[in-house]
């Protein structure tokens, strides 16, 4: 009996021993590596054989029905490839590792994998062209103004980074189809889905916003700016909770608000919040912005206790992590004018926590940080990101 509880205590203490080092070389590990090794996950999991394409999820299940689409005809057919939505996440990964890393071969995978692919969801058989959510050799899908939108930012920040005037020409080629779904229902703003025009959503406002402004900053061009704060103003006005200024999701035709709120809304008013004073100096627009991120801090962050002991911090709430990857986004813009790192400090201490617990052997990463409960299959859309926001964390550490 002696024997076996010595043997007991050493097994202890091996585990311990472990899980320290394993600590200690998590710790070691930088966020481009984090990202590196993220993205590396992606292309060894995801890929289609012979296409630029990626499967949405792993392990693959053909049956597999998307419910962000609005349309169960279209979700309802075999979905042998990503829907755009997803794919559109390897384009803001790679663009912030190799702005991350300064690696050229970053741009290499830019333009061998992630362009060629995106490509395939290119439609010009309709006028303005712009994305359609399923590749364009299948039946015709729909288009959605946000999707097009978020790879529209990723474009100019893209041209902003390197110059090349093929981004920025794209670019204005999105955004050209973006306008077309704005009118003056509902005194402005653009609509959620072009076959749809049910109501204005703040996915499709609050990023255009931070669209425009981005292409005044990559033109110089006063019109940008004029339509970024117009857009502002629009979902400030619209959808804004006083309460709390967190923002509501949409607005329908018939008046009525849908009131559920999520991060990546509230994260993109901050963005644009944080835009709007770098370019104009107002305060006004600085308040909004840090009032915003105080309320989300509270609204989608909890105390949590980390599983093996140790000071209790503030967790994101389980949610879809591309949400989360976007109101990164806002904190990071805020702390550009600002200069304080509260906010990334939780980021980082949340990211740090999720490559310990919320990551698998195999390197892909389940939706909750916490390590409470794991994912039957892995998103797409998650991976990628977490690729973002481990070479983001990369980016505002430098």
């Amino acid at each position: 009996m002696q024997t076996n509880k010595i043997a007991l205590y050493f097994l202890i203490v091996l585990c311990h021993c472990q899980l320290s080092c394993a600590r200690k070389n998590a710790d070691s590990i930088s966020q481009t590596d984090r990202a590196i090794s993220t993205l590396n996950a992606v292309y060894s999991y995801y890929p289609v054989s012979g296409s630029d394409l990626l499967r949405e999820m792993y392990p693959f299940d053909e049956t597999y029905t998307a419910t962000y689409l609005d349309n169960s005809e279209q979700a309802s057919h075999p979905n042998p490839y990503s829907y755009l939505w997803p794919f559109s996440g390897s384009l803001s990964a790679v663009s912030a590792l190799y702005e991350a890393s300064k690696d050229a071969q970053y741009l290499e995978i830019l333009q061998t994998k992630v362009l060629p692919g995106l490509e395939e969801y290119w439609d010009t058989t309709r006028i303005p062209a712009g994305y359609a959510s399923y590749i364009c050799t299948a039946p015709t899908s729909d288009r959605f103004y946000d999707d097009n939108i978020w790879i529209g930012i990723d474009f100019t920040d893209l041209y902003l980074l390197t110059g090349e005037k093929n981004y920025l020409q794209k670019a204005r080629s999105i955004w050209q189809f973006v306008e077309s779904g704005s009118d003056d229902a509902l005194g402005g703003g653009i609509y959620w889905c072009e076959q749809k025009k049910r109501g204005k959503n703040a996915c499709s406002n609050a990023p255009a916003a931070v669209y425009a402004l981005k292409l005044f900053e990559a033109t110089n061009d006063s019109s940008f700016f004029y339509k970024g704060k117009k857009l502002y103003e629009w979902t400030e006005q619209h959808l804004k909770d006083t309460v709390d200024n967190l923002y509501y999701d949409n607005l329908k035709l018939n008046g009525k608000v849908d009131m559920k709120k999520y991060s990546y809304n509230s994260g993109q008013m901050i963005q644009a919040g944080a835009l709007l004073y770098k370019i104009t100096q107002h305060e006004n627009y600085l308040l909004e912005a840090q009032q915003t991120a105080l309320s989300c801090y509270h609204h989608f962050f909890r105390n949590f206790k980390p599983l093996e002991g140790g000071a209790i911090f503030r967790l994101v709430k389980k949610e879809n992590v591309w949400f989360t990857a976007i109101l990164f986004r806002g904190f990071c813009e805020l702390y550009r004018v600002d200069n304080h790192k509260e906010y990334l400090d939780a980021f980082q201490k949340n990211m740090d926590y999720a490559w310990m617990h919320a990551r698998e052997e195999n390197g892909l990463f389940n939706s909750d940080w916490s390590g409470d409960s794991k994912d039957a299959s892995k998103w797409l859309l998650t991976q990628t990101a977490m690729v973002e926001m481990y070479a983001r964390l990369s980016i505002e550490n430098e």
